[in-house]
């Protein structure tokens, strides 16, 4: 029964890897997908379970990738027992979409000395949801968008300005190139003006706010072999570019839809690290994650709350 478990944990670690491995090999960055699909309308925002509360981590890339794959407008997601809840069945011929659970468990175990010790079990859970958009007989709340964060993209802009001024990372502005350095613990960005719009020099503080949260005294991630080892730059990307994505839905502000000059050899690591690790986006998405959460507990209580509602 243990086989079976693994080997079927190793199906959905590989399935869904090898689903953003193919997207990537198009030149598609699977965290952008809705922003720069044509037919997206409206506030982008993060899936949203049949309660509104926001998917996180990995499920935010599986239900957005699959979303735009099929055309559907709605944000909300459940499975069929939470549509029978509200009354509401699944439309015949209708399939869904796979999402999962990660969690640990205990388990005694007796070592080689006699002794019985306590061992973390990981594990990881597929489930499948469905769209709004396949659903018949669903209140009426279920199919309304997202509200955009202010009635104007001044407003939105402004909103997230405090929000990342409330995160007291230092920023100075100057010169034409944007980056986070650990020697100083500051943020370096080109002035406003020289941005292509206001909400790329937004998206780009959000970029480098995410680096910032790596610092020792933060969430200590190891940056020690960024500018030396492609490889290891290649990973702190990767969640950055996650965590940016998750960011900007919450803020309703666009990514950079645009690669940077250096995304391409970066898109090669991605690949590399993927085709190597089958949970390497997993681990990814899970820090980038973390690192969102981390931004959102530094600010003001009601501020918070309100992050944590979109």
């Amino acid at each position: 029964m243990r086989g079976k478990e693994s080997a079927s944990r190793s199906d959905i670690y590989a399935r869904i890897t090898e689903k953003i491995i193919a997207d990537l090999e198009k030149g598609v960055r699977p965290w952008v997908k809705p922003w720069g699909a044509h037919n997206a309308r409206g506030r982008i925002t993060r899936p949203l379970r049949h309660n509104g509360e926001p998917y996180k981590g990995m499920n935010v890339l599986l239900l957005w990738s699959e979303g735009m794959a099929r055309g559907f407008s709605s944000a909300m997601w459940m499975t069929l027992r939470q549509a029978n809840e509200f009354g509401a069945h699944i439309r015949k011929g209708e399939s869904g979409a796979t999402v999962v659970y990660a969690s640990r468990f205990m388990k005694t175990e007796t070592d080689a000395g006699g002794c019985e010790v306590e061992r973390e079990i990981p594990f990881l859970k597929a489930y499948t949801v469905f769209n709004c958009d396949q659903i018949e007989g669903l209140p009426d709340h279920c199919h309304r968008r997202p509200e955009p964060i202010g009635d104007d993209p001044i407003e939105r802009v402004q909103h997230a300005d405090r929000f990342f001024d409330n995160t007291g990372a230092r920023v100075r502005y100057g010169g034409d190139r944007a980056y986070y350095s650990p020697v100083t613990d500051r943020v370096q960005l080109p002035h406003r003006e020289q941005f292509r719009d206001i909400a790329s020099f937004v998206a780009v503080r959000a970029h480098e706010t995410l680096h910032w949260t790596g610092a020792p005294q933060r969430l200590n991630r190891d940056l020690s072999r960024y500018h030396r080892d492609r490889t290891d730059r290649a990973h702190e990307e990767l969640l950055v570019e996650i965590g940016a994505s998750f960011l900007c839905a919450d803020l309703g502000i666009v990514p950079e839809l645009e690669p940077r000059p250096d995304h391409a050899s970066y898109v090669a690591c991605w690949l590399r690290v993927l085709q190597a690790d089958r949970r390497a986006i997993f681990s990814a998405a899970a820090r980038a994650q973390r690192a969102v959460a981390y931004l959102h507990d530094l600010q003001p209580r009601a501020q918070s709350g309100r992050a944590a509602a979109v």
